[in-house]
């Protein structure tokens, strides 16, 4: 009687145990596989297209009075070489890797588990709205989770770019200690040949951005945590590594849900069966990235400006909030400031989108198999 007893108390055991892993699948070998595939996907993707992604962030942030911009994507990828060498290329992808690794992963292991949610697991159909939901609060979970390796890398493709001068602040606008202005100077290969010119304008500057600038362009500060201990000692400690996290979680948002949403229409007419070759797989990604970018790109703009401004008002001007900074981009830029980058943005997307979707199918499949 008790042995008997004993095996059913076994057996019910059992069968909580076997319940409870059906109920939560982020136990599942199945999980696992898409945490480990998003993450091979978002650096595989980013490491591509890095020059690209350090030139569009410092075309958004640069200042349009600043005689030292970036213009025009051949000419400033050829000007970062010249001054930085191929590390100029690379500089925040490091940061960007670490970053997107788990950003990646956990963006595309949210959006799978929420489509099985919303779906009853396959019960329902997967309709357009579903997926951008589940897209969008994939993204929003993602950019929770790491932000502040986001905020750090803006930081690191632009501190050593030479952008730095002194534009003139909105009217009514007044400069002080806790909103230095950053002087003009140079970093890398081919430095020496500004360092007189910088050197007879720094005087009328004041010298607590002199000083400023100088600490951005330690060589300590310029890596991933030097740059978080700088972040957090002179911009309001962990609270200034989250700056402009809502206004990046408002564009990520419909971004991630029309990526997604975009690239499984798409796949539906470009991949019927039959007709799945790679290029095809990569023609959906590049598509999709397009037209999400597009759509979304001022919220990307803002964001950045948000990011940055900790580093004073050679980088643009200094907003106290994601309206603020809309507002003073189209009244001295116009609305085409609000897509500022956009070209070089596009010229990425391709790859690294297409690239992104590829090798997530591809090790997701080699996984599952």
């Amino acid at each position: 009687m008790t042995s008997t007893t004993s095996s059913q108390a076994k057996a019910a055991a059992s069968e909580v145990v076997e319940a409870v892993k059906e109920k939560t699948p982020f136990l599942s070998p199945q999980v696992s596989s898409y945490f480990i595939a998003g993450g091979v996907a978002g650096a595989a993707s980013r490491t591509v297209v890095s020059p690209l992604e350090r030139l569009k962030i410092i075309q958004q942030v640069q200042s349009t009075s600043s005689d030292k911009q970036y213009k025009g994507v051949f000419r400033s990828l050829v000007r970062i070489w010249n001054e930085e060498g191929f590390k100029g290329y690379m500089r925040g992808n490091g940061i960007n890797c670490v970053r997107i690794i788990p950003y990646s992963a956990v963006q595309f292991t949210t959006y799978e588990q929420l489509k099985k949610f919303f779906t009853g697991n396959g019960t329902k159909q997967l309709d357009t709205p579903t997926r951008l939901v589940s897209g969008a609060l994939a993204g929003i979970t993602s950019v929770c989770t790491t932000y502040p390796l986001d905020l750090i890398r803006s930081r690191l493709s632009i501190a050593s770019a030479n952008i730095f001068s002194a534009p003139p602040s909105p009217p009514g606008s007044t400069s002080s200690p806790s909103n230095p202005t950053v002087s003009s100077s140079t970093s890398g290969p081919g430095a020496t040949a500004t360092s007189s010119s910088s050197a007879s304008s720094a005087s009328s500057k004041p010298a607590l951005s002199q000083a400023y600038h100088s600490a951005v362009r330690s060589p300590s500060e310029l890596t991933m945590w030097g740059m978080t201990q700088k972040v957090m000692r002179e911009e309001g400690g962990v609270r200034a590594l989250y700056r402009g996290m809502v206004t990046t979680a408002l564009g990520v948002a419909p971004y991630v849900g029309i990526n997604f949403a975009s690239y499984e229409l798409l796949r539906g007419y470009l991949t019927p069966p039959g007709k799945t070759s790679v290029m095809r797989k990569l023609a959906c990604g590049a598509l999709a990235g397009a037209i999400s970018q597009s759509l979304t790109y001022p919220f990307d703009v803002v964001r950045r400006k948000m990011q940055v401004v900790g580093m004073g008002a050679a980088v643009g001007y200094q907003y106290n909030n994601a309206y603020e900074a809309v507002r003073v981009i189209i009244r001295h830029e116009g609305i085409l400031g609000m897509y500022r980058g956009l070209w070089p943005n596009l010229l990425k997307v391709a790859p690294s989108i297409s690239v992104s979707f590829f090798s997530y199918e591809l090790v997701k499949d080699f996984l599952l198999s």
